[in-house]
């Protein structure tokens, strides 16, 4: 098994490349998570720029369909992004912001979904505000380390002011090269046969692609993947 310090320097080495978001989901799997997902807020806007899924059933597609179609509005720690100064990277625990979070955010999101734990990172940079949110369930949780994740979001905020907008929505760049292209397949609206012909791959190969893109991704359909990868 590779050493925390191995990935973090193949995370400094590919920042604003295409390969930061697999050496970075490396990276945060060691922290114990169950999930990660990077959200930034643009004025009265949110988008998705980063989602992997490491161990529980897909949940990453339903809840950020959820909180991207307006509930990041509710975020109780969306006044504190907006007022963090630049340059800052603080870290908050689920149990401290429990009495500022109403009981129906607290349902969707994780009542239902079955969510025990989450740490969020609010990043600040000079062009953009984040969430790095590392969600955790099941029994017997162990908080992820905090100097770790305070790490982890800097590193995602360093990387995220560097890149340049891209054709290939942010979330995408976790997945291998051919479940990336399956995937852009399915955004252009093209059927599975089509796609296995344009790669010279079999249709079943095709949806292999597919689930293990889905599975790293955390959703469970088409109109999932549509919704993490919105601009």
């Amino acid at each position: 098994m590779d050493s925390c310090a191995h990935h973090i320097d193949a995370c400094l080495a590919s920042l604003g490349t295409e390969a930061f978001a697999p050496a970075f989901a490396e990276l945060v799997e060691t922290l114990g998570i169950d999930q990660i997902m990077v959200f930034t807020i643009e004025g009265d806007h949110a988008r998705c720029l980063l989602s992997r899924h490491f161990r529980r059933d897909a949940l990453a597609g339903q809840l950020a369909r959820t909180y991207l179609n307006g509930w990041f509005r509710h975020d109780p720690l969306l006044p504190d992004l907006l007022e963090t100064s630049p340059g800052t990277v603080w870290l908050r625990r689920l149990d401290e912001i429990e009495a500022r979070m109403s009981r129906e955010y607290r349902r969707i999101f994780f009542d239902v979904p079955g969510l025990r734990a989450k740490t969020s990172l609010l990043c600040a940079g000079k062009k953009l505000r984040m969430f790095v949110n590392l969600y955790q369930g099941g029994d017997g949780l162990v908080q992820c380390d905090p100097d770790l994740a305070r790490l982890s979001g800097r590193l995602a905020l360093m990387h995220f002011e560097r890149i340049s907008e891209s054709l290939t929505p942010p979330p995408l760049a976790v997945l291998s090269e051919r479940e990336r292209a399956v995937c852009l397949g399915i955004f252009s609206g093209r059927k599975a046969e089509m796609i296995a012909a344009d790669l010279g791959v079999a249709v079943s190969t095709v949806v292999t692609y597919r689930k293990r893109a889905y599975a790293k991704l955390g959703v469970a359909c088409r109109a999932e993947l549509f919704a993490i990868c919105k601009k």
